[in-house]
């Protein structure tokens, strides 16, 4: 499609640390005449830093869909508009993904100003593999929800990377033990670039514990990254997994014995369940 009007430029900003905002993001947010920030009162300092007088307009979950279409009609008339968020990358875990498809359906230029992400940056002093890796964001936040998600990564091997709360980190510290057992190795990020930083290593058991322990520990933003389950692990829970779903699949609907075989085994329910239906 044709490109036209003004670009969207989707800029990182520092996660902490302002020394982080690039040359570059300053000279893009000093230059466009819109900016659209999750929070117009939290961007204003790093608007400041770069000099920036555009206008600015809050983008955040509650009004994204509603805002994307005003924004885009500034794009169409030759406005070139900045996208951040509170702090880091935008879209990632946070808003900015109906702007973004809005304004290329549009036929609107959109360029990246690449800097700083919570989740890479932890991913980089973790040590743990990091050559293939998925990133979850946030977890749910009621319990039964959150464990459930849980049981349906158990078996991934990839290592795993989780945003979280300061008032939940120590509840979802145990039921990572709980589901996928404290032995797993895990790095849990805190307060990443600011002046409190750590970063803690150990397994899932001895950082719930580091955790619980100290209050210090409870409080910041936070980034844990797990390492994956072992291959062969991961293949006796799915060859389990299999094993209860064919037990299960004759007395209940098969997505509901997938769910439960997922349940009890710690396997993937959509493993189990594609290769329950590929057997049939």
């Amino acid at each position: 499609m044709e490109q036209a009007g003004g670009r969207l430029w989707v800029v990182a900003t520092p996660i902490g640390n302002l020394d982080d905002l690039s040359p570059r993001a300053r000279e893009v947010l000093a230059g466009v005449s819109l900016v659209a920030a999750e929070d117009t009162r939290h961007s204003a300092a790093i608007l400041a830093l770069a000099g920036s007088r555009a206008q600015r307009v809050a983008l955040h979950e509650h009004n994204e869909r509603e805002q994307a279409g005003r924004i885009v009609m500034r794009l169409r008339q030759g406005e070139d508009v900045a996208l951040v968020s509170d702090a880091g990358t935008p879209l990632v875990s946070d808003p900015g993904f109906r702007l973004v498809q809005a304004a290329r359906a549009a036929g609107c230029a959109v360029s990246p100003v690449p800097g700083p992400c919570a989740a890479i940056a932890a991913l980089s002093v973790a040590g743990l593999p990091s050559d293939r890796f998925v990133f979850e964001g946030f977890l749910p936040a009621r319990a039964g929800p959150r464990r459930q998600r849980l049981q349906e990564l158990a078996g991934e091997t990839r290592t795993l990377i989780f945003y979280e709360s300061s008032h939940r980190i120590a509840d979802s510290l145990a039921d990572f033990v709980g589901v996928f057992g404290g032995e797993r190795e895990a790095v849990l990020a805190r307060e990443l670039t600011k002046l409190f930083e750590t970063v803690l290593a150990g397994s899932l058991q001895e950082l719930a514990a580091r955790v619980a322990g100290d209050p210090d520990q409870r409080r910041g933003e936070f980034v844990l990254v797990v390492g994956g389950a072992a291959a062969q692990a991961a293949e006796a829970r799915l060859a389990e997994g299999r094993r209860v779903f064919a037990l299960l699949k004759g007395e209940l609907p098969p997505a509901r014995a997938a769910r439960l075989a997922a349940a009890i085994s710690g396997a993937s329910r959509r493993e189990i369940y594609a290769g329950g239906e590929e057997e049939r």
